[in-house]
C-alpha cells in the first residue's frame, strides 16, 4: 500500500475541505514545458532518485500524492542555455515517506534533483475524479476560489499545488486528484 501524506482535517465544508499538513520533505525538480508535459517529464527523473538513482543507492518507498505548481522562484543561470520556445516552469514534487529526515534521505545523483523541508502549512482543498490535466484542474480551482471567497475567515496565502494521486494505468473515471490553496485565518 503507498503511504500517503498525512494532514488533519480543521474545517469540512460541502465539497470542499480546510487541511493542516504537518512539516515534511520533497524531492523536487524544475521542469519547463506545458502544464500536462511537465508531470511526465519530472516523474521520470524523481521515479529514478528513489528507484536507487541516490547516494548509497538506497530504494525510497513510492508516497503519494505527486504534486505540482507553477514555478515561483527564478533559478540561477547555468550553461549551456538551451532555448524552448514555448511552455512554463513548473515544479513537481514526490512527498517522502514520513520517516526520513534531512540526515536520514539518500542524497540524490541527479542535480536536477532538490530534496526541501516543507514547513507545516494550511490549505484549502478541492478533490475530484477523472483526468488530471490543466482544463480539469483550472475547472476545480476556479470552484474552490468562490468557496474560499464565500469565508470571510480564509485569506490565500500562496500559489495553488495541483495532487495526482493514483497511476497512469488506473482507469481515469477511478484516480483521485486535488487542487490546493495555501490559506491562513483572517488576521493571523
Amino acid at each position: 500500500m503507498t503511504e500517503q501524506q498525512k494532514y488533519d482535517v480543521v474545517a469540512g465544508h460541502d465539497g470542499w475541505e480546510v487541511r493542516r499538513y504537518p512539516a515534511h520533505l520533497v524531492a523536487e525538480v524544475t521542469v519547463h514545458g506545458s502544464f500536462d508535459d511537465a508531470v511526465n517529464r519530472a516523474f521520470r527523473m524523481l521515479a529514478a532518485f528513489i528507484f536507487g538513482d541516490n547516494v548509497g543507492k538506497q530504494k525510497v518507498a513510492m508516497t503519494a500524492p505527486v504534486v505540482q505548481k507553477p514555478s515561483p522562484e527564478k533559478i540561477a543561470m547555468t550553461a549551456p542555455v538551451l532555448h524552448e520556445s514555448s511552455g512554463q516552469e513548473h515544479v513537481v514534487s514526490f512527498v517522502m515517506p514520513a520517516e526520513y529526515t534531512m540526515d536520514t534521505l539518500p542524497e540524490p545523483t541527479d542535480v536536477n534533483v532538490r530534496i526541501r523541508e516543507v514547513a507545516e502549512d494550511m490549505a484549502a482543498v478541492r478533490q475530484f475524479s477523472g483526468r488530471s490535466t490543466e482544463a480539469k484542474f483550472a475547472e476545480q480551482l476556479a470552484g474552490l476560489m468562490v468557496r474560499i471567497g464565500e469565508q470571510s475567515t480564509l485569506e490565500v496565502t500562496g500559489s495553488p499545488r495541483y495532487a495526482r494521486f493514483d497511476p497512469p494505468w488506473k482507469p481515469w473515471f477511478l484516480r483521485r486528484n486535488e487542487v490546493l490553496i495555501p490559506v491562513a485565518t483572517a488576521g493571523d
